[in-house]
């Protein structure tokens, strides 16, 4: 089935392929120039550290909607293990296997293809079995540091958890910018709280999975308009699920991954920042998210901080 002119015509709106090079393989990451990082770093005033993660724990997010993507399983392969002999210091050591997008993590920009491209218009057949991603691998993302911005929608909006069937739009998105009182610039790396963290948190995977809210169709014109580097949430999926155009499953991944190079970030706890930002009453601050470097690998694990 053919993607429709709906999806087509705002690909072509966002699309950066060529801005920063035929070889370019970070995209909209390139934004984060060091005058960025230099303005980010202005943000912190009294050194408040938020943490944004969740704990990797093999009962963690994942119900097994989304295939492949399980668990952390952790194994002890040393247990006080004195390796050079009676009487020396003894070593315990463990192993973990897990999916790479299991937890809070990144999806790099090869995690999704369309009509056989990925992001820079190179081919899809380029992530192999064995190699994994050979052009934009999530090794690329050598840094993520900068300026972060809570748009807290649901703050916004009233509520402490937007209904399964909400789309952050564009306007929502004005919205929260208006509660934060800040505008979203170029470089910025932008969470959008929906409160949809609070069904995990809560005990409740399967209400957290689905159905969710999530950024709408319309929301890709809104971050390339200004520049965005990256953008996080807090729900299992990113975008509203099931998607709110019939049968056009995973099209804000399409948009922001291949067609801007835009990074999106998923299962992202931003309930303790929302807390801190409103008692605060800021909602800029410096932002420390650099993902694991697997080579190859098409997302990676990460743990955000931000500071205050």
């Amino acid at each position: 089935m053919a993607l429709p002119d709906a999806f087509l015509d705002i690909a072509r709106r966002v699309n950066n392929w060529g801005r920063w090079g035929a070889d370019d393989e970070i995209g909209t990451l390139n934004l984060i120039t060091d005058e960025v990082v230099r303005a980010a770093a202005a943000t912190v005033r009294g050194g408040r550290r938020v943490p944004l993660a969740l704990p990797l724990r093999q009962d963690g997010v994942q119900t097994g909607l989304i295939p492949g993507r399980v668990n952390p399983l952790r194994t002890m392969v040393a247990l006080n293990q004195e390796i050079f002999g009676p009487g020396t210091i003894a070593t315990s050591d463990d192993v973990v296997t897990l999916g790479l997008q299991a937890g809070t993590h990144w999806d790099g920009l090869p995690h999704v293809s369309h009509s056989g491209l990925i992001y820079n218009g190179r081919r899809a057949d380029s992530v192999t079995a064995h190699a994994g991603a050979a052009f934009s691998g999530i090794e690329k993302v050598t840094s993520v540091v900068s300026r972060g911005v809570l748009l807290d929608v649901a703050r916004a909006l009233g509520v402490d958890r937007l209904p399964g069937d909400h789309a952050v739009t564009p306007e929502d998105l004005c919205a929260a910018e208006e509660l934060a009182g800040t505008a979203v610039r170029a470089g910025d790396v932008v969470l959008v709280r929906t409160g949809q963290m609070r069904a995990y948190l809560g005990g409740d995977k399967e209400a957290y999975a689905y159905p969710s809210p999530g950024l709408s169709i319309r929301t890709p014109e809104w971050f390339h308009a200004r520049d965005v580097a990256a953008v996080a949430n807090d729900t299992l999926t990113f975008e509203i699920f099931p998607p709110e155009v019939e049968n056009l499953w995973l099209a804000v991944h399409g948009l922001d991954l291949v067609e801007m190079g835009m990074l999106q970030g998923q299962n992202w706890n931003l309930e303790g920042l929302s807390a801190v930002c409103a008692e605060e009453g800021r909602y800029a601050f410096w932002l420390d998210a650099t993902p694991e470097p697997f080579v190859g690998g098409t997302g990676a694990p990460v743990a955000p901080v931000a500071v205050l």
